[in-house]
């Protein structure tokens, strides 16, 4: 990614840049402004001085606000300085629960419509001053309620309409459950990213002895709704994928659901090969535990699981005792939303870091400017897995 700190300035930028972290993104946040001020003091132009890049080169980017809570538990948000003329990033993660605030005497934890509220008075407080509102929403707010089945809400159109309404222009969210979602807002800029690079990046970093080519790597989906996801991984790295799908007894209803007869495995043999299990989200966990333990008894080799989004809503119990069985070797997921302590001090977990990333969309999108070459990572794995097979083959 050596483009962020030599980006020829072709282009002015949009406005002063802004970046606004919402209490539940502040680490993410604070990380992203560490590469931003790092890279824009290594610039060196002549039109730096000029008016057109007043506040280019600051200590900071962050703007301070402030979302104060009355004792009915009501709010409303401050901001701390002008914001006029600016060209303001916002973020804010949904899926942070370790939140809390005052309802009396009562503590209450931030559920997603709360952090979802937040970031519409951070955009209220605004009040159209800026000359550019992005969002950057790494877990798309009801991303899960995107399709209608029956007398149904659509919960995240919804949300999507309720943004660009209030003057959103951009959205931009990471490995949505179903990108189709941004036809709700068809006139609106709305970017999904996917953090292939970063996962094979930290896999590498973290692992030796790796062969990733077909004859001892695959990647496979636990599902038929990440076929994509693992086609292209496949594709890109030069190796199979396989799949399994839930046979359903409709025969049966139980909770109101046909119960699952059997998993079915497409794909070549496996037997012997190391290999990615990818998705878009491990809610409790149980489908991935299951299809790690369906490939081990398969003949599977080492299994790593990685995900761009770890909510474990029932707790890592689980895989512990799945690891410990040497059902899976690794978990990885990103640091898009809030991780637990316990989670980061887990031996097999390995946590991919998002930061640079964003900092580098940001910075793009700032200067106006194209950002397909970052949303398409295939010359960044290769070469990333070049390099990991030549330190290799010279030993």
């Amino acid at each position: 990614m050596a483009q962020a700190t030599t980006k020829d300035l072709t282009t002015l930028p949009v406005g002063r840049l802004g970046l606004i972290p919402l209490i539940s993104c502040k680490d993410l946040g604070e990380k992203v402004n560490e590469w931003l001020i790092q890279w824009r003091k290594e610039r060196s132009h002549e039109e730096l001085d000029s008016f057109a890049f007043e506040g280019y080169q600051r200590d900071s980017y962050l703007i301070p606000v402030q979302t104060a809570r009355f004792g009915s538990g009501e709010a409303k948000c401050t901001i701390m300085e002008s914001v006029r003329g600016d060209d303001i990033y916002l973020m804010v993660d949904v899926c942070n629960y370790s939140l809390t605030y005052s309802i009396g005497p009562y503590e209450n934890l931030m559920s997603p419509d709360d952090h979802f509220q937040d970031l519409k008075r951070v955009i209220g407080a605004i009040g159209g001053k800026a000359r550019r509102v992005n969002v950057i929403m790494p877990y798309l707010y009801e991303s899960r309620q995107n399709i209608r089945s029956g007398r149904e809400s659509l919960d995240c159109a919804t949300a999507l309409q309720e943004l660009v309404s209030m003057g959103v222009e951009n959205i931009i969210t990471f490995d949505a459950h179903d990108a189709r979602v941004q036809n709700a807002t068809p006139l609106h800029g709305f970017e999904t990213v996917q953090p292939s690079y970063q996962f094979i990046k930290a896999l590498l970093n973290h692992e030796k002895g790796l062969h990733i080519d077909n004859d001892h790597f695959m990647i496979i989906s636990p599902d038929e709704g990440s076929m994509n996801r693992a086609i292209y991984l496949a594709n890109i790295l030069g190796v199979d994928m396989g799949m399994y799908y839930k046979r359903l007894d409709y025969s049966k209803r139980i909770n109101g659901r046909h119960p699952i007869a059997a998993y079915e495995f497409l794909g070549p043999n496996l037997k012997g090969k190391d290999m990615i299990l990818i998705d878009d989200m491990i809610s409790s966990g149980d489908t991935v535990l299951k299809i790690s333990s369906l490939l081990k008894e398969r003949g599977a080799g080492r299994i790593y699981i990685c995900s761009t989004f770890g909510l474990f809503t029932n707790g890592l119990e689980k895989f512990d005792e799945a690891h410990k069985a040497g059902v899976f070797d690794k978990l990885l997921t990103t640091n898009l939303i809030y991780q637990s302590p316990e989670l980061l001090a887990k031996d097999y977990y390995i946590s991919c870091d998002m930061s640079k990333y964003i900092a580098l969309i940001i910075d793009t999108l700032n200067h106006d400017q194209s950002v397909s070459y970052l949303l398409n990572p295939v010359d960044r794995i290769n070469r990333c897995v070049s390099n990991y097979m030549a330190q290799y083959d010279e030993k």
